[in-house]
């Protein structure tokens, strides 16, 4: 790819993540914090100047960029058909190293996929990791539960609980550990995560950076403006008030409530299907080592 057409590519790419993430960098600034969308710099590890660095894929040659060439993954070699121009590409030696991941990821993944949507659980995971905690205990103890300590504890007493996904559960308090109806662990997510999981369709997006540079950046902020958007319907749906930041609740305790999350739930599950069948196809392509673009 020439230097015109992969720089256009580039700006392109760092204008849209700059419109998404200029809130939360002007909030890190004035070291104020959100609890809706801090989450997804705080919790995952890819940074905002990581997320704005553009990368083509594996396969993909960018001519007169030796910017590219310190970065992970990356070398310069060879030269554009006709030209003595040295190229940048990320490495086979790079791609080889990687299988370990690529092959785990495919397994997770497909596993996911072939799995029935349950949209039963109506986000009680939030609900779970405050039960029986008072107020100033909680992980944003800056906003009120909106039922208070003892209405949200009957919540959860009130509900069956059904968390399919580790990384929510292993922050369940430890008196709501034990009503969880499933045990999932960090070794045996192929066994538990299903497509309409909140955090299940969020993770695509942890998957995606973690597949950087292999794959283009366009499909990994794709999966974060997924995983920005599932963020909000997960803490509109838990049991904090957040009605001055603008987020109407989503009251599961209630009937009404309960029909918004699965509606909701399910527009997200079909949102993240197509992402998560094309990050599987682009796993089964590093995997042959075909080098060809997915």
């Amino acid at each position: 790819m020439d230097r015109g057409s992969w720089q256009a590519r580039a700006d392109a790419h760092a204008t849209r993540v700059d419109e998404l993430v200029a809130p939360h960098l002007a909030r890190r600034s004035e070291s104020r914090k959100h609890p809706v969308h801090d989450f997804l710099f705080t919790y995952y590890s890819h940074r905002p100047a990581q997320l704005r660095r553009w990368h083509p894929g594996y396969g993909v040659a960018l001519a007169e960029a030796p910017e590219y060439a310190p970065l992970k993954g990356y070398d310069v070699s060879g030269s554009t058909a006709g030209s003595t121009t040295a190229v940048s590409t990320v490495t086979a030696a790079y791609l080889s190293s990687q299988r370990p991941l690529l092959t785990a990821l495919v397994r997770l993944l497909r596993a996911t996929a072939g799995r029935p949507a349950n949209f039963g659980c109506f986000g009680m995971h939030e609900w779970a990791m405050v039960y029986r905690l008072s107020e100033d205990e909680t992980r944003h103890a800056d906003w009120p539960l909106r039922l208070g300590a003892a209405g949200t504890d009957e919540v959860v007493e009130s509900h069956r609980i059904a968390c399919s996904h580790f990384d929510a559960y292993r922050f369940f308090t430890p008196p709501a550990a034990p009503l969880n109806t499933l045990s999932p662990t960090s070794v045996d997510r192929p066994d538990f995560e299903q497509p309409a999981c909140l955090h299940a369709g969020m993770d695509l997006y942890k998957h995606a950076f973690r597949l950087t540079p292999m794959i283009s950046s366009d499909v990994v902020l794709d999966c974060f403006e997924l995983a920005r958007d599932i963020r909000e319907l997960d803490m509109r749906a838990a049991p904090y008030d957040l009605e001055d930041l603008g987020f109407s609740p989503v009251r599961i305790e209630t009937a009404a409530g309960k029909a918004e999350y699965a509606e909701a739930q399910r527009a997200f599950a079909a949102r993240g299907a197509p992402l998560r069948a094309r990050l599987v196809e682009e796993c089964e392509r590093l995997l042959s080592g075909s080098g060809e673009p997915g």
